[in-house]
């Protein structure tokens, strides 16, 4: 297995179903901003539904950081609009659901299942130029957590400010970070 850590994500054009109406999002509406893409193996599920409106429920405090939540399952965005309108928990949902029907991009970052035509569950941070700095896996039986998510990001983005600092785990934003040097070889 290669790391797509720091690699840019491709070029795609897709279809997403974003408040109330259809909306064709390309890798150009990404540049510049932070973007966090959220695979899940498909609508009308189980456990899909509670990620997904624990993202809806954190949404506004993403969109504060600058960040940008783009779900992405391979149902169309008309099964995205229907799952909406059936849903009382994905009628929360602000962010663009993005439709990968052929699986390009769930085959791209690496999550596509060939013989099920679904996408694992799959967590991706990536920086203002394309470049991804947080991959996750999960098997679909697991659920994520935007609180957990939600730190990852802040971390990236200190990171990117502070490049010579680094996140010790469990770091939250005001903490102190390390600043790797020969002085902590051994000390901690």
């Amino acid at each position: 297995m290669q790391t797509i850590i720091n690699t840019k994500i491709p070029d795609f054009k897709a279809q997403a179903f974003i408040k109330g109406d259809f909306k064709t999002i390309t890798q150009a509406d990404l540049k510049g901003k932070w973007s966090v893409f959220f695979f899940y193996p498909a609508d009308f599920t189980f456990v899909c539904p509670t990620e997904l409106g624990d993202m809806a429920d954190k949404y506004e405090a993403f969109q504060k950081m600058g960040v940008e939540v783009y779900s992405v399952s391979t149902d169309t965005h008309f099964t995205h609009k229907a799952w909406h309108d059936a849903s009382d928990t994905i009628k929360k949902i602000k962010y663009p659901m993005l439709a990968d029907p052929t699986g390009f991009l769930s085959r791209s970052f690496g999550v596509y299942i060939e013989e099920e035509g679904l996408a694992y569950r799959g967590t991706f941070v990536v920086d203002p130029e394309g470049k991804i700095k947080v991959a996750e896996f999960h098997d679909n039986g697991i659920g994520r957590n935007a609180d957990e998510l939600m730190r990852k990001v802040q971390a990236a983005q200190f990171i990117a400010k502070n490049p010579n600092e680094v996140c010790p785990a469990k770091w939250r934003p005001g903490e102190k970070t390390l600043k790797p040097g020969l002085d902590l070889v051994g000390k901690i």
